[in-house]
């Protein structure tokens, strides 16, 4: 079993000093963070370019792949490694076709197995379940549907696709969704609301302990 790596989301707001956190973060995070997605709402897309673009560099800087958040044409626009789709953003067929071959597309599944075996039959290269936790980043409504562990041990029992495990994940929650097989650990607030370097820290000791 590979190890679990850690997938950061943007806070809604990546401007002002975000850059330099970033940095910090995935220097703080070398070989523990492997994607890092730009999630931006109500921005146009010109302006959502310019706030992309030092971000990107920075990721690229650490061979971290850029991963846009629900906007095909965005990450077309930006050549980014990807985009992940929500069950609204079209399908994961659809933008292969655009961002061709080599793009990461992953799809929200929330605790759905039925919506991940879909995803990962129209060629989604990651299927995202959640919200694990209780979450301020994850949108859903109040009666969503949690998932389970068992759904992350189901799926990579069966399944070479990788999944990730999303919503309300912090250093001293997380140890259960690895055991249970999770591939990614995508985490924000629990990064973005403090000190990120010192969350990286503590997620790195909860993870690889």
């Amino acid at each position: 079993m590979t190890e679990t790596q850690l997938y950061l989301i943007s806070p809604l707001d990546v401007g002002g000093t975000f850059p330099q956190r970033l940095e910090r973060a995935l220097e703080a995070g070398k070989g523990l963070v492997t994607a890092f997605q730009f999630r931006v709402k109500g921005v146009e897309s010109h302006e959502a370019a310019a706030l992309a673009e030092p971000l990107q560099a920075i990721c690229a800087e650490h061979d971290v792949a850029f991963i846009v958040n629900d906007s095909v044409s965005l990450a077309k626009r930006l050549k980014a490694d990807g985009v992940h789709l929500g069950q609204d953003d079209g399908s994961p067929r659809d933008a292969r076709e655009e961002l061709g071959r080599e793009a990461q597309i992953g799809v929200t599944c929330h605790a759905s197995r039925h919506m991940a075996m879909e995803a990962g039959e129209a060629g989604a290269d990651y299927v995202a379940f959640g919200a694990f936790y209780p979450s301020t980043t994850k949108d859903k409504g109040p009666d969503a549907e949690v998932p389970d562990l068992e759904t992350l041990q189901w799926w990579t029992s069966i399944f070479e696709i990788p999944c990730v495990a999303i919503g309300g994940i912090t250093p001293e929650n997380c140890k259960p969704l690895i055991e249970a097989g999770a591939d990614f650990l995508a985490v924000s607030g629990a990064v973005w609301n403090g000190d990120e370097v010192a969350a990286i820290e503590a997620f790195a000791k909860a993870m690889r302990s």
